[in-house]
């Protein structure tokens, strides 16, 4: 996805840590990343509402009406489990944060049942 590719021990550590996530989800996240970053008209850091947003944006373009499945199946069902593999992924050194960056910025920042309802 995207040629983001996570070394195996990488994955080993994440696992460790957040077993409830498929290693797509990683990857995904940091696609999304990618995704938003790439948007804006200079690089700077994003909050997590940012990320969160382009979570739900980049899973509509590419899956469609099954984004939240896809998701789901990922282990994502909430805003706040973007923000537990953003911040699994500082803990294992593959992304930095800011001091003022916290879990809490990921927590509802939208509502799954009303971001992937049926609009097809």
């Amino acid at each position: 996805m995207d040629g983001i590719v996570l070394d195996d021990a990488l994955v080993d550590r994440l696992r460790e840590r957040s077993p409830q996530f498929h290693e797509s989800a990683y990857v995904f996240v940091l696609a999304a990343l990618h995704y938003v970053i790439s948007a804006l008209p200079a690089p700077r850091h994003i909050s997590g509402r940012e990320l969160a947003e382009g979570v739900r944006d980049l899973a509509l373009e590419r899956f469609g009406p099954m984004a939240r499945t896809v998701l789901e199946h990922w282990g994502i069902n909430a805003t706040d489990h973007v923000g537990d593999i953003v911040f699994a992924l500082v803990e294992v050194g593959v992304l930095i944060k800011q001091d003022e960056d916290g879990p809490e910025d990921f927590h509802h920042v939208y509502d799954f049942d009303e971001a992937f309802e049926h609009r097809w």
